[in-house]
């Protein structure tokens, strides 16, 4: 009989006013792993990844509780931020570590994060990205030997009607500053003589500096805070165009989630994007990449998608044929079981 396996996620995981893709992710495999064994779940309740001792020794705890040989799952944001615990578990535990983002490459992050997090992927029976990109940035940063990957998996969903103009701009992120949205409303500020609209749709609570500054830029952009369920669906659907400005991103569920509506993107080139938005069959682009932070090549891209119908209708065209080879999270665990003994 298969073993049990711990899962360590963090406290607010379920919370509905903070969706995120590395949220999604952890609850999906869990679900669908739950079909192959039996898992228990530890919440690591704090403010992660910038934990109190409290929430330190709290997780401590529920590690030294464990059985001998207990195969333990735990999401980077909660097992980077706690290299001692990890440390303390080696050998004893079977670690499996799912990095979703260095926690180093979040801007203005503590470097003495990046040392931290180099001593618990250490500690680590086995690690885990959700990019091939991700994997060999954590390889290299972290010098180590072998990263597994285990990309997200997309639902089905109906495909979006496009307007005539492809006017109707859409960014799904958490308003922060890797988010980048300051790139994207500077960008379409360039590019005002043309009709435009953009939803930010993502959680304002992070950084609310950033969000005031990044408001305060046009009040042609509709910012209506974290959507999910029908009403993210609804968002989708009325889009035309899915705008991912990432300062760094290892994969981008959102890129996968637009293209399963027939949605083209334009997003940067940095880690995982590229996967994500990957191509059709027959070799094209279902949008563009660009280098992050450039805003007169964004301004360019999105000039371009606005006034040149053929362009966009090729980029719809190449999104509804890559619509076809997106993997479902049946995939998504399927990679993660083989590295769970």
């Amino acid at each position: 009989m298969t073993s049990t396996l711990y899962a360590v996620l963090p406290g607010g995981i379920d919370d509905p006013a903070a969706p995120s893709g590395g949220n999604t992710y952890d609850r999906r495999v869990l679900a669908g792993l739950s079909a192959q064994r039996e898992v228990r779940e530890i919440l690591a309740s704090g403010s992660w990844p910038v934990p109190d001792d409290k929430d330190v020794e709290r997780l401590a705890g529920a590690l030294r509780a464990l059985p001998d040989g207990a195969t333990v799952l735990l999401d980077g944001l909660v097992a980077c931020a706690a290299p001692g615990v990890m440390e303390a578990q080696r050998g004893r535990l079977h670690l499996v570590v799912l990095v979703h983002l260095p926690l180093g490459d979040e801007p203005g992050a503590d470097p003495a994060l990046t040392i931290g997090e180099r001593r618990a992927l250490e500690s680590a029976t086995t690690v885990v990205a959700t990019s091939e990109g991700a994997a060999q940035r954590i390889e290299q940063l972290h010098d180590l030997p072998r990263v597994f990957v285990a990309p997200p998996g997309v639902d089905g969903a109906g495909v979006a009607e496009m307007s005539e103009t492809g006017n109707r701009l859409l960014c799904v992120a958490a308003v922060t500053l890797r988010k980048a949205q300051d790139v994207l409303v500077e960008a379409l500020s360039l590019v005002d003589d043309l009709p435009w609209q953009l939803r930010c749709v993502g959680s304002l609570d992070q950084d609310r500096h950033y969000v005031t500054r990044v408001r305060s830029v046009s009040d042609r952009v509709e910012f209506p805070g974290p959507l999910t369920g029908a009403a993210l669906d609804a968002a989708y659907a009325s889009a035309d165009l899915l705008v991912l400005p990432s300062r760094a991103e290892t994969y981008g569920m959102v890129v996968t989630e637009a293209l399963a509506r027939g949605v083209p993107v334009l997003g940067t080139r940095v880690a995982g994007v590229p996967e994500a938005l990957g191509s059709a069959p027959d070799g094209r682009v279902p949008g563009a990449l660009l280098p992050p932070g450039d805003v007169p090549a964004l301004a360019g891209a999105l000039r371009r998608w606005l006034t040149d119908p053929g362009l966009r209708a090729g980029w719809r065209s190449a999104a509804l044929a890559r619509r076809g080879t997106l993997r479902g999270w049946d995939e998504t665990t399927r990679r993660l079981s083989e590295v769970l003994p």
